[in-house]
């Protein structure tokens, strides 16, 4: 093989003018301009012996366009020691990126504090909590006949809210491995790694400890046991024993979601009546329409998920059926109320309005069932919602006014 030989041919880019040399009238040596022409050429030669022959020219390499000094051509800086612009600028950049990173490391720093303390909120799913409640303070109040202790009603409300927030946590600590694969349950915090199972485990845990403690010691034990029972029921009962089972699921463990008003009654009686049976009877038939609306809604997602909700493995027109039922059950419980807790005559109004609108959509729901048309099932959910709602401001007015 021969040898190659490369050999760098470097042609100025600019080049004194002659002493003496004036360029409108400034007698000064200074660089000519650089022209589009002047190129940078770079010859190699073949080393042979003399008889084999020429050597092998190579095509210069273009120059760019413009200024080009000898530190560009070459590719290094020829006046070392001299101070760079471009040193200084980069020292600036580097000074504003270090103080960039301290206000990010700062804000960082924050961010995943209330991060935190939003997915911990977000366990305890306090929508969920907001429509307990609202069954929760109607019952004191008709227990008590008048307004109980401001104070009493304030520990109720957070003796109940840590409780259901105890329950819902360790449900979604259970069901973390079917909310990732439903969409309406993707956005969980334990789906996003917000927090940890474990320490999601034992955020439910200390609700539920701090709950019984708090209606024990400021409540009274009655209650205590109920808010008890209420997360037993609602972790045992319904998450790990029917919930994946049974298309009745909802029906028997709904009756968890029915605590909060003998909770509310036996904080200010320390027992539990008959109006507070009631009470929680009108919950029980009304959580299966509210909770089968939403699953037609999302019977896709639970069928993905293997929960056999009724909108899953029964057919629409038997679902919508069975809500009606369950509405005629709940406004048949709601006007009981009215003779054995004697609310009068403004309850008697507001619980049969309110039923008839709520059995008037239930109706609806089932014809256009029947007929193969566009069911809206979240029509009733919503309404469902304002329907109980309303109906247990009703109990509190009437409570009131009595």
């Amino acid at each position: 093989m021969p040898a190659v030989r490369l050999r760098h041919v470097v042609e100025p880019c600019w080049t004194p003018r002659a002493r003496g040399q004036t360029s409108g009238g400034n007698h000064r040596d200074r660089p000519s301009a650089v022209t589009a022409d002047r190129k940078v050429a770079l010859s190699t030669s073949v080393a042979t012996s003399p008889t084999q022959g020429p050597r092998l020219p190579v095509q210069p390499l273009p120059v760019p366009a413009g200024p080009v000094g000898m530190d560009s051509v070459v590719g290094m800086d020829t006046t070392a020691g001299a101070p760079q612009a471009g040193t200084a600028e980069a020292g600036t950049a580097e000074a504003g990126t270090a103080e960039a990173g301290t206000a990010e490391a700062g804000t960082s720093a924050r961010r995943p504090a209330v991060a935190l303390i939003r997915a911990y909120i977000a366990l305890t799913k306090p929508r969920i909590i907001e429509l307990l409640l609202t069954t929760t303070v109607p019952a004191m109040l008709l227990a008590e006949r008048g307004m109980p202790s401001v104070w009493l009603i304030l520990l109720t409300l957070v003796g109940g809210t840590m409780a259901a927030g105890s329950a819902n946590t360790i449900n979604c600590y259970l069901d973390r491995d079917i909310d990732q694969i439903m969409d309406r349950t993707k956005r969980r915090p334990l789906v996003k790694a917000a927090v940890t199972p474990l320490e999601a485990l034992r955020f439910g845990i200390a609700l539920g400890v701090g709950s019984t403690l708090l209606f024990g010691f400021a409540v009274n034990w009655p209650s205590a046991l109920l808010a008890d029972g209420a997360i037993m029921f609602y972790v045992l009962i319904y998450t790990l024993g029917l919930k994946r089972r049974t298309p009745s699921n909802i029906v028997i463990g709904g009756a968890a979601g029915c605590f909060p008003v003998l909770i509310g009654w036996s904080a200010v009686t320390g027992t539990v009546g008959w109006s507070a049976v009631l009470l929680f009877a009108i919950i029980f038939f009304w959580t299966p329409p509210h909770f089968w609306a939403l699953a037609m809604k999302f019977k896709d997602d639970y069928a993905a998920a293997g929960i056999p909700m009724l909108p899953v493995v029964a057919t629409p027109r038997t679902v919508t059926r069975r809500i009606l039922f369950y509405s005629y059950a709940m406004v048949a419980v709601s006007l009981a109320l009215v003779p054995v807790a004697h609310t009068g005559l403004v309850y008697l109004i507001a619980a049969a309005a309110l039923g008839a609108w709520f059995l008037a959509e239930a109706h609806v729901l089932v014809h256009r069932t029947a007929r193969g048309q566009r069911i809206r099932p979240m029509r009733l959910f919503h309404l469902s919602i304002t329907y109980l709602t309303l109906l247990f401001a009703a109990v509190a007015v009437t409570a009131l006014v009595s």
